[in-house]
């Protein structure tokens, strides 16, 4: 089977490319570099270097590679940033995914597998939450996300594009050696904090002390970013099985 990873160049997506390259998967990575890196794409995957709201270039794409199936991450993801440029997000993120929905159709690829976010459910009514718990996005990122998730809906129910949709929260870890997080400048917490402690940076910075946790700040989850990937790969199996 051959699969389109779009944002394949980046932390998540660069992961996925290689667990499906090691599983037999022919991969095609999309990716305009902005935030992604090229080393980090999988020698054993095809790289197309192109931007997904270039509309002519993905249909390009699509018809010179054929793929099976699409795995969705490219995007701008950065909650606080999103509350700071809503329309960036609501404008790139929806308008890149609908022009990658549009090619799926139109090149009859049946299998869409969407990273999406917890952050749909923004302050949920319970924890641990679960697909009942009512959506509410927490941010224009994550109402982003939600409108794709919708589009996703209603082309199953139209053109049948089976699809998948995976909300996580906060992926951490790295694959192996050189195959961790590298972001220019860096933004996520555990690298942070390492940078602290290899003296690359003086103070990590701690907002919020009201709560409800033992001692007032915040509590994460994360899930490590190989168990993500082999969750992104067992939804693709799922759609194949027709077990969704």
């Amino acid at each position: 089977m051959r699969v389109l990873v779009t944002g394949g160049a980046g932390y998540i997506g660069s992961t996925v490319a290689r667990q499906l390259t090691e599983t037999g998967y022919d991969v095609v990575v999309l990716d305009n570099l902005s935030q992604g890196n090229r080393a980090a794409v999988p020698d054993a995957a095809t790289f197309v270097h192109g931007d997904l709201r270039d509309q002519a270039l993905v249909h390009r794409t699509l018809a010179d590679h054929r793929p099976d199936a699409i795995m969705h991450f490219a995007s701008h993801t950065l909650v606080g940033e999103s509350m700071e440029k809503p329309l960036l997000y609501l404008d790139d993120n929806v308008r890149c995914g609908a022009n990658l929905m549009r090619a799926a159709v139109e090149h009859d690829v049946d299998r869409f597998i969407l990273s999406s976010t917890a952050n749909l459910f923004g302050l949920p009514e319970r924890i641990p939450i679960d697909e009942e718990v009512e959506i509410d996005p927490g941010s224009p990122y994550g109402e982003s996300k939600f409108i794709l998730e919708r589009t996703l809906r209603w082309l199953e129910e139209t053109e049948g594009l089976s699809y998948a949709a995976l909300r996580y929260f906060n992926a951490a870890g790295a694959a192996g050696p050189d195959q961790g997080e590298d972001h220019d400048p860096e933004t996520h917490l555990i690298p942070i904090v390492l940078e602290v402690a290899l003296g690359q940076r003086d103070k990590i910075v701690i907002f919020g002390d009201d709560y409800d946790t033992p001692d007032g700040t915040c509590v994460r989850d994360y899930t490590h970013v190989v168990d993500l990937a082999q969750a992104h790969i067992r939804a693709l199996e799922a759609l194949d099985d027709g077990s969704r």
